[in-house]
């Protein structure tokens, strides 16, 4: 099969064009789910695959936040709490082991991204460039405006708010008020997938991938650049072809950053400067995880792969999950975990990537990657369920 051929259909949903005097930002053509064109015709969805479980999931406990619609949405965990958003403008607080509202709030806007938590706020984003933070009791602080469409979740810490805009554009907020305190600026290719990657806060640094296939590294404190590195080169001889996008957020694993992309490579750099540690060949769009020993990565077909991580050689592949849409993988426990289009959570040993288990949730797809909160897997679905899933 001819990966190139076959995608090319279901990528148009998720390109950007690029249009003249507008620093970059690009208008998307269509609308589709998350990362997917929300095309079916070039290949269906594999059935699911039989097996015998070594244990179950189920739901500790469920609750609403409202439709996603054509956005992604992440919860986020702090103190014990579980913060959610939806489209529709709805923000809450849930107990992280009952699953009871805390509390919720009306925006009064349509949602584009969220949620991120730090530095005591709770924040959102809409697609007019809004950023909205409210404290951990769901009252209002402050609200930003930034250059464009946001969607990804904001994030916070030591003081600085990091939003992302759809136009390339990072800025640096002020977590006490919301004024500006830097930009980096950068301009989109003529043709980059619509990508719903934030950026990563970590040891002082932003770490973001680009279309184009760049991964690069700002300081927190000012938004100068630290370094850029390449996880892919765009080749081939057309605009399509071209395409090699970091559309997944990067992983930072101790001194190092791995990155993957879009027909390009999964990568590993050294994270103080951003020397190459290794790369190989591979195509994904959902991401990446990992754990002590190994890196755990959906491919565009819908394939897991674990990875070693000092060599990136193959330790296994799972591939009976073809064209079911996953979502970055997560680690939990003895199992790496991916959600799918219809809304299953399917749990893949970490030996071998045998399935161990799956659970079903409310049916419709999860593009934002599964939490692991140690004993439980919480997941968004696109319909807004929330679900706390645990082993019995």
């Amino acid at each position: 099969m001819n990966i190139r051929t076959t995608l090319q259909a279901p990528l148009a949903g998720l390109l950007f064009l690029s249009l003249a005097g507008c620093a970059g930002f690009g208008e998307s053509i269509s609308t589709g789910f998350g990362l997917w064109g929300g095309n079916d015709k070039v290949d269906k969805p594999a059935p699911l695959a039989e097996f015998r479980p070594g244990l179950s999931y189920v739901s500790q406990w469920q609750a609403g936040i409202g439709s996603a619609g054509d956005y992604v949405f992440t919860p986020a965990v702090l103190d014990g709490s579980v913060f959610a958003a939806g489209h529709d403008g709805k923000l809450a607080r849930f107990d992280v082991e009952s699953g009871k509202q805390l509390w919720r709030v009306e925006t009064g806007r349509k949602l584009s991204a969220g949620v991120g938590v730090g530095s005591g706020l709770v924040m959102v984003a809409t697609r007019k460039g809004e950023v909205l933070a409210y404290d951990l009791d769901g009252k209002s602080v402050w609200e930003s405006r930034v250059s464009s469409e946001v969607l990804s979740a904001p994030q916070a810490a030591e003081g600085v708010v990091v939003v992302r805009a759809a136009d390339g554009q990072i800025y640096g907020l002020d977590a006490r008020d919301g004024k500006r305190k830097w930009v980096y600026q950068r301009a989109l290719p003529s043709l980059a997938i619509r990508s719903h990657a934030g950026v990563v806060v970590s040891r002082g640094g932003v770490f973001a991938g680009y279309a184009g296939g760049k991964l690069v590294a700002l300081s927190l404190s000012n938004g100068i650049l630290g370094w850029e590195a390449s996880v892919a080169q765009p080749r081939g001889a057309t605009e399509l072809e071209r395409i090699a996008d970091v559309t997944s957020q990067p992983v930072v694993d101790g001194s190092n950053i791995c990155a993957v992309a879009y027909q390009g490579r999964v990568a590993c750099f050294e994270l103080i400067n951003g020397n190459l540690l290794w790369a190989r060949e591979m195509s994904s769009v959902s991401g990446l995880s990992a754990d002590a020993s190994s890196l755990y990565v959906s491919d565009i077909r819908g394939a897991v792969h674990a990875l070693d991580k000092s060599s990136g050689s193959s330790l296994w592949k799972q591939d009976k999950l073809f064209n079911r849409r996953l979502s970055a993988p997560v680690v939990i426990g003895k199992h790496v975990a991916v959600a799918d289009l219809e809304g299953y959570v399917h749990f893949l040993s970490r030996e071998d990537g045998s399935f161990a288990a799956r659970a079903a949730t409310d049916g419709s797809a999860i593009a934002a990657t599964p939490l692991s909160l140690g004993q439980s897997l919480l997941v968004q679905t696109r319909n807004g369920g929330l679900f706390s899933l645990v082993a019995r």
